[in-house]
């Protein structure tokens, strides 16, 4: 159906390549002019002030089921004035040792525009359902819990 490309460049730029001295700032380049630094999270000896995989991982999944989200709100009829979501994932080890995001818990706050269209199970139904068609969600394994 369609192609999402990002180019990652990484250069070790003179420092000694040893795990705690190598440098792990990167940019993800998406193809239209913008580019981003991110780095490894700052356990993981990377660049506090940057963006991490991890972060970026939990940032898609709130993006997507929001975006999702308020494509089912318009086709419903259901006016969103605002949204926003305070997402969390949790690195947690796996039944063999190794990390893993194991779940991400999102916690949208939204405004509707008018009440007595946004009933708790209305809403609470299209958040299901969004659930469901988010291209990301429904490609992972990683358990995603709507607060």
């Amino acid at each position: 159906m369609s192609q999402h490309q990002v180019i990652l460049n990484w250069e070790r730029q003179g420092a000694d390549f040893t795990y705690k001295e190598y440098p792990r700032t990167h940019t993800w380049d998406f193809g239209n002019g913008e580019l981003l630094k991110a780095s490894a999270a700052p356990d993981f000896l990377g660049d506090p002030l940057l963006v991490d995989p991890e972060q970026a991982f939990v940032a898609s999944l709130s993006s997507c089921h929001a975006l999702t989200f308020l494509t089912l709100c318009s086709l419903q009829k259901i006016t969103v004035n605002s949204y926003s979501d305070t997402a969390i994932g949790y690195l947690e080890k796996a039944e063999d040792g190794k990390p893993w995001i194991s779940r991400v818990e999102l916690n949208p706050i939204i405004d509707f525009e008018e009440s007595d269209k946004s009933d708790p199970a209305t809403i609470k139904n299209i958040h299901q359902k969004a659930h469901l068609e988010c291209f990301l969600a429904r490609s992972v394994r990683t358990k995603i819990i709507i607060n």
